[in-house]
């Protein structure tokens, strides 16, 4: 039997980033299938929980400093490059996530962009609100960077991203994985 793992994740978030590169192998090992969904973060923590969105923009908090290294002990532990906070922090990633959105249907590419841009904003410091950035990393992939920033903003690939937030937020926001 063939499972299916969804998994919705945001290339502004430090844990996504740590599970991004987990879920891999661990599907690889149950014959998982993973579905790929871009969503954004801030969006599904503004609906179910403020309080931990907010507390981000806290960040010479003692509160932030810690968990900055618990951030970077994990890293540690999972062997990922992690270089956080990024000047970025906290990063915009409509634009980003909207790339994504545009890669949904062809889950194969939206794996291969992904793990460049969280390797280009958590490694290599790169600010991926800047739609050059967005181009540059899809570019460096074999993809077309122009088409993808171009497709990234008509509004079906604005509207789907919003729904599959929207989507996560009617589930219960994090928490909620949808395993079949």
């Amino acid at each position: 039997m063939t499972h299916a793992i969804e998994f919705c994740f945001d290339l502004s978030s430090p844990w996504t980033y740590l599970a991004f590169h987990n879920i891999r192998p661990l599907a690889a090992r149950h014959s998982a299938e993973i579905r790929w969904t871009p969503i954004l973060v801030g969006g599904v923590f503004n609906a179910v929980n403020p309080s931990v969105y907010a507390a981000r923009e806290a960040m010479d908090s003692p509160k932030f400093r810690h968990m900055g290294k618990v951030m970077r002990d994990w890293a540690k532990l999972a062997d990922v490059d992690l270089k956080f906070p990024a000047p970025w922090h906290p990063l915009k990633s409509v634009n980003a996530m909207r790339a994504c959105c545009a890669l949904e249907d062809d889950q194969a590419a939206l794996e291969r962009f992904a793990e460049a841009a969280f390797h280009a904003y958590f490694v290599e410091q790169r600010n991926l609100d800047d739609a050059t950035e967005i181009a540059a990393v899809a570019d460096a992939i074999g993809m077309d960077g122009e088409a993808l920033v171009a497709a990234a903003n008509c509004q079906p690939v604005k509207d789907r991203l919003r729904a599959n937030t929207e989507r996560l937020v009617a589930r219960g926001g994090y928490g909620s994985p949808s395993i079949s």
